[in-house]
Order: structure tokens, then sequence, then C-alpha cells
């Protein structure tokens, strides 16, 4: 009686004291900034990074053949709405596949915990002994989680397979829906320049470097934006962010100017 009063009474000490953390409000030195958390804020930044960068460079390619703006809006808009089909229906495959998998493998582990939960909590225990825990402490912590089904079972898939338990609450169709509508809105980004300026211009050269600034502004924006998820420097994020766009547009200029100029397979 006298050890649980104890083991109570450190509990409680410890509840207490880390309430009172929480209410100091004081930060930490040195202690590393969190992510930017958020649900879909990766597949927002993501699709429309290769939305962006895709875009932009077909822009590129089909401007160094001196095309008419009709046919850069036509083919980049198709462009656009075919690959955004094509990227948020992978996004809903893969996100599916990936939670099938998981609740499929979820049941074997269950299973084998069930029908063979001695020799699976001597698994998790080496699991521990090799992450470098003391046996007693892995013996100790696994007969703790043993007396909890789910936590025990949802613990072998973490340490020992590396994969995470499914949720229950994941929608697939919704990350294929905001991959698609994020692709389609900072695809549209480039191609703005193109409608906006067609009542003030002729010129296909303004109108190009128009598209310039469009994409460069939101591939700087998106650049804060992953700098932010991942807790990176933001001045680094936005030059890597806008390098690799600036190098894929020029690649593809390259290549157009190259096939009408030199291989002269453009009209």
């Amino acid at each position: 009686m006298a050890g649980d009063a104890g083991g109570t009474n450190a509990t409680a000490r410890l509840l207490r004291a880390e309430d009172g953390g929480n209410r100091s409000g004081q930060v930490e030195e040195g202690r590393p900034k969190e992510p930017w958390k958020g649900e879909y804020v990766k597949s927002v930044v993501y699709a429309g990074l290769d939305a962006i960068i895709t875009c932009f460079s077909l822009i590129s390619s089909i401007s160094a053949t001196h095309s008419s703006s009709v046919d850069v809006l036509v083919l980049g808009f198709a462009n656009l709405v075919a690959d955004g089909i094509s990227m948020g229906l992978g996004d809903y495959v893969s996100s599916s596949t990936e939670k099938d998998v998981a609740a499929k493998e979820r049941a074997v582990t269950e299973w084998d915990v069930t029908n063979h939960g001695r020799a699976q909590r001597q698994e998790l225990v080496r699991k521990y002994q090799q992450l470098g825990m003391d046996i007693h402490d892995a013996a100790t912590v696994v007969e703790i989680f043993a007396k909890y089904k789910d936590i025990l079972v949802d613990e072998k898939m973490t340490a020992e397979k590396g994969m995470t338990p499914p949720d229950e609450e994941e929608k697939p169709w919704k990350n294929g829906l905001i991959t698609l509508v994020a692709f389609l809105v900072f695809g549209c980004l480039p191609l703005l320049s193109f409608v906006v300026l067609i009542p003030f211009t002729n010129n296909e050269t303004v109108k190009f470097f128009g598209a310039c600034f469009m994409a460069i502004l939101a591939l700087a924006v998106l650049g804060i934006a992953k700098a932010k998820i991942a807790g990176q420097n933001y001045v680094l994020s936005v030059f890597i962010t806008v390098g690799n766009g600036a190098f894929a547009a020029a690649a593809a200029y390259a290549i157009g100017w190259t096939l009408r100029n030199v291989a002269g397979l453009v009209d």
C-alpha cells in the first residue's frame, strides 16, 4: 500500500510540475522551432510547386518557338487540367493504398499478439534492447504495454515494422481533391499574365516576362511555406525553390529554341 501511495504521489507531483511549466509560457533557449502543422498543408505546397514549375516550363518551351498567346493558353490550360487530374488521382490512389496496407498489417499484427503473445512481447523487448534500452527496463515497458492490447499492437507496428497505424479519420479522397485544387490554382498563376495583358499589349515577349514574374512570385511564396513546414532557413528555401523553377524553365526554353532554330522542327 505504501508503494502504491508513493507512486501515486510521485505521479501527482510530476503532473503538477508539468502543468506549472505549461502555464509559465516561458520559451526554453536553444529549443528548435516547431514545424508548421496542418492536415493538408504539405499537399497544397508540394502540389503547388509541381504545378508552377510544370506550367512555367511549358510556357517557356512554347514561347521559345514564338507561338501566339492563344497557343500558350490553349496548350497551357489543357496540360494544366490533365496534369492536375493525374496528380489528384495519383494522390488518392497512393493515400488509399497506404491506408489499406497499414490496416492489413495491423490486422496481422493484432492476430500475432492475440495468438502468440509471449513471442511477440519477447520480440519487442529485443527491439528495445537494440535501441539501447536495458533489458529490465525493456521488459518492464513491454509488460505495461501488454495490459493494453491496442497500444501494444500499435507499438509493435511502429517499433518493429516502421509503419504508422492506420488513421480511421483520414479520407484519401480529400487528399486527392486538395492536390487537384492546389495544382489548378497555383498552375494558373503563370498563365494569368497572358490573360491579363491581352487588352494592353500584343507583345508576346512582354507577356512572357509577365509570366516569369508571376511564376517567381508564386515560387517564392511557396518556398517560404516550405521553410515554415520544415523549419528551414527562409532565404535558402526561397533560393532553392526559385532556382529549381528557373532551371527547369531555362531547360524547357532551350529545348524549344533549339527545335525551332537549329533542328527546324517547329514552323
